[in-house]
């Protein structure tokens, strides 16, 4: 019988799961990725400071990737063991703590006055602002993104694939968006984007869908990456990161892929250039900026495609997907440290060390800076001077 196949990028390992229906017996591969060892840090001239705000514990992540959400001058912050906290994001100060009595497996998601956690069992739990639990929703699969939520529908993506709306008042049910996907995919915790009416969401395959947020409908499809390769594993080309979207266009990038951009309205393409990520990317005025799967960030002009700038001294240091913040670009590493790069030519502006563990989510903008979510669930926010 025909075997079910996943690639797993946990703790920064790249595992290959063959499980066959007929015996249930399972055997497991490593990638080459674990024998590359981080770069060395490079020393350079500092013209910033990356100075710190606030520390405190969410608990750790265990072997899943969670994501702090900001809302309103509130941090939120949940653990695997299952707490999720409330902190104020200007002085890090803890204006509650709940235990939800599950474990959980997805990063926070916030809006509309209503927080947002998944379990490893497919559950959905909404609390209000002030940690009081409102409803709870079983879906098909684990949960391993951030929920999002925009004018009064929720939206969750589930480890096998599914998009789901519920009606944000009560968790029920208001429509589900699947597809078939190829014999062999990344597992990861990528989610959707929820933005001005629409839903933008990757998938395995290479494929970028626009859903309407209120009934689920694919407005377009597109291609970002089409598979290639002599082999199963070659020919991997999933989009394992969020997409960014502005008015005028949506781009997303795949691993072992493209990095591609189209038109917001329509999803006629735009450009297309070549580069791998698993991580992903962010996006402003002038620039898209690409955390590729070997260590190095990219920034493309975002009209054209056409190279800015390449900052190739972090090599094999897993980074998470950047954020651009007062005109630098900030990504976290596989040791726990922050870089800061200049975004007119990518040169290192700042470092911050945190505590010494993977910071596997994109940092999280605030009003003064940024805030990062480490592995074993230490919470650090900092302001650039």
């Amino acid at each position: 019988m025909m075997e079910k196949k996943k690639i797993n990028f946990i703790g920064g390992l790249i595992v290959l799961l063959l499980t066959s229906q007929l015996s249930g017996c399972a055997s497991w591969f490593s990638g080459k990725d674990n024998s590359e060892k981080p770069a060395p840090l490079v020393e350079f001239k500092q013209t910033a400071v990356l100075k710190p705000l606030w520390r405190e514990s969410a608990g750790s992540a265990g072997d899943y990737v969670f994501t702090p959400a900001n809302m309103k001058g509130s941090v939120y912050a949940a653990s695997h063991d299952g707490y999720l906290s409330r902190y104020d994001a200007d002085s890090g100060k803890q204006s509650w703590r709940v235990e939800t009595g599950k474990k959980l497996s997805g990063g926070v998601g916030a809006g509309d006055g209503m927080v947002f956690v998944g379990t490893g069992k497919g559950e959905v739990l909404s609390y209000s602002d002030d940690g009081k639990l409102l409803w709870q929703s079983q879906l098909s699969s684990e949960v391993l993104s951030a929920p999002q939520t925009e004018d009064g529908v929720v939206v969750i993506r589930t480890g096998d694939g599914k998009i789901f709306g519920l009606d944000a008042k009560d968790g029920k049910r208001k429509w589900v968006y699947q597809r078939a996907t190829p014999a062999l995919t990344v597992r990861s915790n990528v989610g959707v984007v929820v933005t001005h009416g629409a839903v933008f969401a990757g998938f395995a395959g290479g494929k970028l869908v626009g859903l309407n947020l209120i009934n689920g409908n694919v407005g377009w499809e597109a291609t970002v990456a089409l598979p290639k390769g002599a082999t199963e594993l070659e020919r991997i080309a999933d989009i394992t990161s969020l997409p960014v979207v502005d008015t005028r266009e949506v781009c997303a990038v795949a691993y072992q892929g493209r990095v591609a951009c189209f038109e917001t309205q329509s999803g006629n393409p735009i450009w297309a250039r070549d580069i791998s990520s698993i991580a992903g990317m962010a996006m402003d005025q002038r620039n898209v900026y690409i955390s590729d799967d070997k260590g190095a960030v990219v920034a493309l002009d975002k009209t054209s495609g056409s190279s800015v700038w390449k900052q190739d001294k972090l090599f094999a240091r897993k980074l998470s997907a950047p954020v651009v913040r007062r005109g630098y670009v900030v990504v976290g590493d596989v040791e726990g440290y922050v870089h800061l790069m200049l975004i007119e030519d990518g040169s290192f502006a700042a470092r911050a060390a945190t505590d010494g563990s993977s910071i596997g989510s994109q940092p999280v903008a605030l009003e003064n800076g940024f805030v990062v979510q480490t592995r074993s669930g230490g919470l650090h926010a900092f302001t650039i001077q």
